[in-house]
């Protein structure tokens, strides 16, 4: 028979294991881990927030370039005053753990990028324009 010491959500347990069959004791709960818990949940909602801004401005001439459906930007290949041709691939947009390219519908040139690697957008929400 082994016996083991384990933290299981904060609280410990003595745990007896013979030929298959196992048995656990509660000792205690230990203090330290209620703690860090909320802490994630605290910064979770500031990451959140910060990428909504940088989707609102809608500066530059011409035409949009939205978002097709809601997720995160995992790349931006495109800069302002930045020539491109039908097909190249502007964006790279996760969705539901995909990446999807957001292409040029035309050739032109970038007039504005409105959103940053790492930016959280929903469907819709202007990425660029392209004149």
């Amino acid at each position: 028979m082994k016996k083991y010491i384990i933290t299981l959500n904060g609280k410990k347990y003595e745990v007896e294991v013979e030929q298959g069959q196992a048995t656990a004791n509660y000792l205690g709960i230990a203090e330290a881990t209620p703690t860090p818990a909320p802490a994630p949940v605290q910064a979770a909602p500031a990451q959140t927030a910060a990428p909504a801004p940088a989707a609102a401005p809608a500066a530059g001439t011409g035409d949009p370039i939205s978002a097709p459906m809601p997720g995160k930007i995992v790349k931006v290949n495109v800069g302002p005053n930045q020539q491109v041709k039908s097909g190249d691939i502007l964006f790279i947009l996760e969705a539901m753990k995909m990446e999807n390219e957001i292409v040029a519908p035309k050739d032109g040139t970038v007039t504005s990028v409105v959103v940053s690697s790492g930016a959280q957008v929903e469907s819709g929400a202007l990425l660029a324009t392209l004149q």
